[in-house]
């Protein structure tokens, strides 16, 4: 079937009436005050925290996630636990630079500008990362174990894993970072490949362009030249957080439907170019998104997390005694979504919390972009559906 297609709000019912296919049910649905309260997972001890977590906070509710010097501060705290006396001189630059590309403030770059992809969820992503590794050193014996270089190498990636998203300066072709989405992690690739010179790190260049893939869908896993075992397991620990940090977001649901639809429109994933001037809708709205969310996540996240790394996140449960936080978190988040597309209660979805990037208003602008968009395609033909 061919259609016009329609601008529309991101939290909107899909215009097209889509449904999904096959998704599940939780099979008890738990009380309202259990959703709502987005009760912290008990791994910090009594009193140490407030028990609602906070929109900027990590899955612990300890860590300040919207802050680069808080989780420069947590991560050097778990290294120095493992590595007493070992430098970490390369890490506190790499910090550095991260707060100089991302804010706008490194010559040849405009900053960060992605509205699901922002500071925040690096930061997340790179403290999950930190934890990981820590984790894993716990855990294996020596042989087995990366070492600071390696485990440094690591969290670099995980801050720079998303700096394809950013535009460089002077890009009159792009208004938006997540127009880069089909190949941002090959340009992510490449900014590790010409940045890690400036750290002295040049001989590590090529290895972490490599690396980075693992937090991808450019390039098959089997595609990623690594030789070293130990550097393949740094890139299983770099693509599990990429996971889970964002996927535990207290805000994760809101975020898909707000955020990242729109991310994907203006990428050309919620709208693929099929050529021949025809169009294919892949995601209606930000709700078709979040229909979709339950099957993405138990057939394709899954899969990455227990089969291609391995189950990489066990890791994570050394520093908690036995619990995964994270995970505990993300099929909180799942269960609620699978209770929202039964009852409907869609409404219930109405936490705005804040977006760090370089933009005054990001969210506004990104919506502006989106219908801009969306008005230029009004005279093509769409089709409404993408086969299963």
């Amino acid at each position: 079937m061919h259609t016009v297609w329609q601008p529309f709000d991101v939290g909107e019912s899909p215009p097209f009436g889509a449904s999904i296919v096959g998704v599940a049910i939780a099979s008890r649905i738990p009380r309202r005050h259990e959703w709502m309260g987005a009760q912290v997972a008990n791994v910090q001890d009594s009193g140490s925290a407030p028990q609602v977590r906070r929109f900027d906070y990590d899955v612990t509710n300890t860590v300040d996630v919207s802050s680069i010097s808080a989780v420069r501060d947590a991560t050097g705290e778990l290294f120095i636990d493992l590595w007493p006396g070992a430098s970490l001189d390369e890490l506190w630059l790499a910090f550095h630079d991260f707060r100089r590309l991302f804010e706008g403030n490194m010559p040849g770059y405009e900053g960060c500008d992605t509205v699901y992809h922002d500071i925040q969820h690096t930061l997340d992503m790179t403290l999950a990362m930190a934890r990981l590794v820590t984790g894993y050193e716990r855990t294996v014996d020596e042989p087995e174990q990366l070492g600071p270089d390696r485990a440094v190498l690591g969290v670099i990636c995980a801050l720079f894993h998303d700096s394809g998203y950013i535009r460089d300066s002077g890009d009159d072709r792009h208004s938006n970072g997540a127009e880069y989405t089909m190949w941002h992690v090959t340009r992510s690739a490449e900014f590790l490949r010409t940045y890690l010179p400036r750290l002295r790190l040049r001989h590590l260049a090529h290895i972490a362009a490599e690396m980075v893939h693992f937090t991808g869908y450019e390039r098959k896993f089997t595609g990623i030249q690594l030789d070293d075992p130990l550097d393949s397991m740094v890139g299983h620990l770099l693509g599990t957080a990429d996971l889970i940090a964002q996927m535990s977001d207290r805000c994760y649901l809101e975020k898909c439907r707000d955020r990242l639809y729109l991310e994907f429109v203006l990428g050309g994933i919620a709208i693929e170019d099929e050529g021949n001037g025809l169009q294919r809708v892949r995601y209606q709205s930000g709700i078709d998104l979040l229909l979709q969310t339950p099957t993405f996540y138990k057939t394709v996240v899954k899969k990455r997390l227990d089969v291609d790394f391995d189950k990489a996140y066990r890791y994570i449960e050394a520093i908690y005694d036995g619990r995964n936080p994270y995970l505990e978190f993300i099929e909180r988040n799942i269960a609620y979504l699978e209770h929202i597309i039964e009852t409907g209660e869609w409404p219930a979805l109405r936490r705005s919390p804040p977006c760090y990037t370089v933009n005054e208003d990001p969210v506004s602008a990104a919506n502006v972009l989106v219908n801009q968009k969306i008005l230029a395609m009004r005279s093509s033909p769409v089709l409404s559906e993408v086969p299963a």
